[in-house]
């Protein structure tokens, strides 16, 4: 077996001991296997050996050009597909996964599990977001939500008492329900005040996935 300090010896430099030594410590929640796929390969590359992968979903061939997946997964659980590829990496780490989704019946355990939260649930479930994201402010745990932008990446990040929780982002009720809010809705709204930090074409295609998305179609946009 490679010992862990063989395996990050290339970090030297670039991240500093203790930090290494906080990394290796560090157990990472990862909520959504879809964009969320690529975090976890690199977490593991980087050093970190505690995960956990959660989504309930199944590899198809139209995630392959933005998804950490291969032909051969096709037809695989994503947690499952994930957990093989992150193993033949790194048989030191410790890869948990929950073939399932997240919701305000789990969301707290899963939280309670983990040090760092990565929030990358596909845009149609709110219920599932906003569970995640109040769990980890009653636990004081800090996450970030990530989401596609063209051929690139946006992230938010919500540390341990900031100043603006995903609630009051997206202009949800304080406390309680959601019920009768649309993500996309909410999305969109977001999205509109970012829309001149972005490229005009990235701009139009998310305005035309979310407007497809109205009507509960998954989302459509290319990457």
């Amino acid at each position: 077996m490679v010992a862990y300090s063989e395996f990050v010896k290339r970090n030297a430099g670039y991240i500093a001991p203790e930090v290494q030594d906080r990394i290796r410590r560090t157990r990472v929640l990862i909520a959504g296997c879809g964009m969320g796929s690529t975090v976890p390969e690199a977490m593991l590359r980087a050093g970190f050996l505690h995960l956990t992968l959660v989504d309930g979903d199944h590899v198809e061939i139209h995630n392959l050009n933005r998804q950490n997946y291969t032909f051969e997964d096709v037809g695989a659980s994503k947690v499952e597909a994930l957990r093989k590829r992150l193993a033949a990496i790194n048989p030191l780490a410790t890869i948990t996964v929950h073939n399932g989704w997240v919701t305000p019946g789990n969301a707290a355990d899963l939280v309670h599990g983990a040090d760092l939260v990565f929030d990358t649930i596909d845009f149609l479930s709110l219920e599932a977001i906003v569970a995640l994201h109040d769990e980890c402010h009653r636990q004081g745990k800090p996450v970030i939500s990530a989401m596609s932008a063209g051929f690139g990446a946006a992230a938010l990040y919500f540390p341990v008492g900031g100043p603006c929780t995903f609630r009051q982002l997206f202009g949800l009720p304080e406390y309680g329900q959601t019920d009768g809010f649309s993500y996309v809705e909410r999305f969109g709204s977001l999205m509109a005040r970012l829309a001149d930090q972005l490229e005009p074409d990235v701009a139009r295609a998310m305005a035309g996935a979310l407007k497809i998305m109205e009507d509960g179609t998954p989302c459509p946009a290319p990457h």
